[in-house]
């Protein structure tokens, strides 16, 4: 699987590089991505997910549950 979260798709944007003089070289921005374990109450057991900070911010906030059905992810198969 490629750099690119699990839940909400980010994965790397591309961009230049521009240095003092204003040269520009391409540059990847890579997505802060992190490997997380969740607790899936639904599932009662833990869920190990590739998630960006921004996605780990949201899971608190709207659940594991409704995060996965929003992206259209089956939680039985992580």
């Amino acid at each position: 699987m490629g750099r690119k979260c699990q839940l909400t798709g980010k994965k790397a944007n591309n961009a230049y590089a521009i240095s003092h003089s204003h040269r520009r070289s391409h540059k990847l921005q890579q997505a802060n991505l992190q490997s997380k374990r969740v607790w899936w109450s639904q599932g009662n057991r833990w869920v190990k997910l590739r998630l960006s900070t921004k996605a780990i911010k949201t899971l608190e906030k709207k659940g594991l549950q409704a995060m996965a059905k929003e992206a259209g992810i089956n939680l039985n198969n992580y």
